[in-house]
């Protein structure tokens, strides 16, 4: 049996980045560029106005105070689009707005809140804006300059800059297409949930879990459906996964009488690198490459199912994506009650983790950690990672875990 971590980097060793395709840049929220952007202008295109106020002459501020103003004539007022007719010179003003370009003479913008606002005379009432409020021409892009590389993930802040240099269109590494089934005689589809009121099937809840999890990590998911226990359906399953990037599929692969999927794949040419993992959840776990693509097989059991996923699978369409991080960094927890294991496994047990106003992050079990228990997957923001070796934890101590959302370092209210 593998090492959570000898698994992880076998599975990982041969996934490559996808080809490339280009999107509208309102598509590309999410995605990976693929192709370096330069910018063909430069930004501001020229001094401008940092707020609403008065472009004045540091020199003629002296020494304002509001017993005291200095009083500037005002030659004009400048709105945002258009541009100064006048030199600011000695003893003169031009009242501005944020954005608007500065005039020829002028080296600070005065705040309107420090003068009396007046459009033909202005009293300035303070110096503190004397050389300041002034955005220079350059000062964030120029002309030919890198603006984003590849391989950088794209975020609003970075749609943004895109935008503002042109790109219209972009680059980015194409989304990986993940086929999926589940299988089993006694799992139905939503369609047929009646009979799983009448207690003679289970709904599968894992085709509903991998296709958001798929689409959260990225990927664009392709439900094949549920096979029956019968090999020629599961070969059925596996060609109509042909075109795919991956092929995920849970359930089948123990060493029970009807689990075929293991037998399927070897007959098309399925060598497994990695099959079971020192784990739990999770420990019947298959690798390998289905010709041109990888397979990997994941438990059954609900929760195994996410679990498994979370620790192989998402990095592999991370992967393929373009990204370079790949997978969760372990935050260091405090126990808020005692954790016992029973098997020297590794265990990835559901938990709430919250972090206080001091900083320090507190961990505490979601309840019974079967791994058919999906409710307790619903509760969990997170995975406490107990080591093998470590039969049990006490209350006090501290534990690593891997955060599944946001959720876990928000707050019920604003503090810095």
């Amino acid at each position: 049996m593998f090492s959570v971590a000898e698994a992880a980097a076998r599975i990982i060793a041969d996934i490559k980045v996808l080809g490339v395709e280009r999107v509208p840049l309102l598509d590309a929220l999410g995605r990976v560029l693929a192709t370096p952007v330069t910018s063909p202008l430069t930004l501001p295109a020229w001094d401008n106005s940092a707020m609403d106020g008065y472009a004045v002459r540091a020199a003629d501020l002296r020494d304002a105070r509001a017993d005291a103003p200095v009083r500037l004539r005002v030659l004009e007022t400048v709105a945002a689009g258009a541009f100064p007719t006048q030199s600011v010179t000695p003893g003169t003003a031009t009242r501005i707005m944020t954005g608007a370009p500065m005039p020829n003479g002028a080296d600070s913008v005065v705040r309107v809140e420090d003068t009396d606002d007046g459009t033909v005379h202005v009293a300035i009432r303070d110096t503190r804006d004397a050389l300041r409020n002034v955005r220079r021409r350059g000062e964030d892009i120029t002309t030919g300059t890198l603006v984003l590389d590849r391989g950088e993930s794209l975020g609003p802040a970075q749609i943004g800059v895109l935008a503002s240099v042109g790109a219209a269109s972009i680059d980015v590494y194409r989304r990986p297409r993940v086929a999926f089934f589940g299988s089993g005689d006694e799992v139905v589809d939503l369609d047929r949930f009646p009979e799983a009121v009448a207690g003679s099937k289970i709904v599968t809840s894992n085709s509903y879990t991998l296709h958001a999890m798929i689409r959260a990590a990225g990927g664009e998911p392709v439900n094949l459906g549920i096979a029956r226990d019968d090999p020629a359906v599961l070969r059925e399953r596996i060609d109509a996964s042909t075109g795919c990037d991956l092929l995920v599929t849970s359930a089948g692969i123990s060493a029970g009488e009807f689990d075929y999927l293991r037998t399927v794949l070897a007959e098309l040419g399925v060598e497994l690198t990695v099959w079971k993992v020192r784990m739990r959840p999770g420990a019947p776990l298959g690798f390998g490459w289905l010709r041109d693509r990888p397979w990997i097989g994941l438990p059954g059991n609900p929760v195994s199912t996410m679990v498994t996923f979370e620790l192989f699978v998402r990095p592999m369409i991370r992967r393929m994506l373009g990204h370079v991080r790949l997978y969760r960094r372990p935050l260091a927890v405090t126990l808020a009650e005692p954790v016992t294991i029973g098997a020297k496994l590794t265990h990835f047990l559901r938990a709430i983790v919250t972090v206080g106003d001091d900083g320090c992050a507190n961990a505490r079990l979601t309840g019974p950690q079967g791994s058919g228990i999906l409710t307790s997957m619903a509760r969990a923001n997170a995975l406490l990672v107990v080591p093998e070796d470590r039969g049990r934890v006490e209350a006090g101590e501290t534990l690593h875990a891997l955060l599944l959302t946001e959720d876990a370092q928000l707050s019920t209210h604003f503090a810095l």
